[in-house]
């Protein structure tokens, strides 16, 4: 088993505060992707691009990976 993963991730309010989301999925060569998602309530776009990285970094420490290349769409995150 690889101990490395691709994750992409994402975070968006509607409305900056408003109702906010996020998401990732963690994907392993020849395994099924892990995917999270849910809603997180009036907060900033900020907040659920953040939460979405570290949600998806707790699922890889879980599954016990070691490298991961991460994928954003949030030049705050990226930067």
């Amino acid at each position: 088993m690889s101990d490395s993963a691709t994750v992409n991730i994402d975070g968006a309010s509607r409305g900056n505060p408003g109702p906010a989301a996020f998401a990732f999925v963690i994907a392993r060569a020849g395994l099924p992707p892990v995917e999270e998602a849910a809603t997180l309530g009036n907060t900033t776009n900020n907040v659920a691009e953040y939460t979405a990285l570290v949600k998806a970094l707790e699922a890889a420490a879980d599954l016990g990976l070691q490298r991961l290349q991460i994928f954003s769409d949030s030049e705050l995150l990226v930067k």
